[in-house]
């Protein structure tokens, strides 16, 4: 007979072994992980200067890294999970195995950091926005998008998105951990980097064509609110 696995607790890093092979599939269970990777990149300009660096914190399997393509970065992925890592290894991501909450790169490492889908899963998110913040060189940029800490974040990104086709599997997201919106412009603002929000959703029309199957992705567009998803984006300054 078959063994059953329990369930995994809420948040648990081991989901992402679990779904291993989801990670490029269009159609999967990280497909909305798709949409949002080609939103945070049409964020980053291309590279000024030779060698430059991207680093691409919680980068999971570099789902970034196709978006990046001839922008002219060294794209270094940061995650815990090696199994994700070995897939974004074979997408031409530089692989670190690492906690973002402790990163292990020099200071003034990055022109630019993005951290997407990222803040959401961490416990300590002043010390993973610190060292977003440290890796990041004067005049570098921070990208940013995850979920806010409000009641409306939950019903949407909880109640309702982990039962819809192209949402979170169940489980992934804890809320206790959603981001607060002021907290986080405070804790980049003590580190250098102003922040300007826009909130983020995916689109009615190309959503309705991708479950029909008429349609292989889904752009996000601007959303009148922050509080459910949002992105932000934010040069250091010092």
């Amino acid at each position: 007979m078959m063994a059953v696995r329990a369930p995994r607790a809420r948040n648990d890093p081991a989901q992402y072994d679990d779904l291993v092979g989801q990670w490029w599939l269009p159609r999967g269970d990280f497909a909305m992980l798709h949409w949002l990777a080609r939103a945070r990149a049409a964020l980053v300009p291309p590279a000024t200067r030779a060698g430059a660096v991207l680093v691409d914190l919680g980068c999971g399997a570099g789902l970034l890294a196709p978006h990046l393509a001839g922008k002219g970065y060294r794209h270094v992925g940061v995650d815990i999970t090696r199994s994700a890592l070995e897939r974004a290894a074979a997408h031409g991501v530089v692989a670190v195995r690492a906690d973002v909450a402790r990163v292990p790169l020099a200071d003034e490492t990055a022109d630019v950091v993005c951290a997407g889908e990222i803040l959401e899963h961490v416990t300590d998110h002043a010390a993973a926005i610190g060292e977003a913040c440290r890796v990041l060189r004067p005049g570098g940029l921070l990208v940013l998008d995850t979920i806010a800490n409000t009641r409306l974040a939950r019903l949407v990104a909880i109640a309702v998105a982990e039962r819809l086709p192209g949402g979170p599997p169940r489980g992934l997201h804890d809320h206790a951990l959603f981001v607060d919106r002021r907290e986080l412009v405070r804790l980049c603002g003590e580190h250098g980097v102003r922040l300007a929000l826009r909130g983020t959703r995916p689109s009615a029309a190309d959503l309705a064509r991708w479950l029909t199957g008429r349609q292989e992705g889904v752009r996000m567009v601007p959303a009148p609110t922050t509080a459910v998803l949002f992105q932000a984006i934010g040069r250091k300054t010092t």
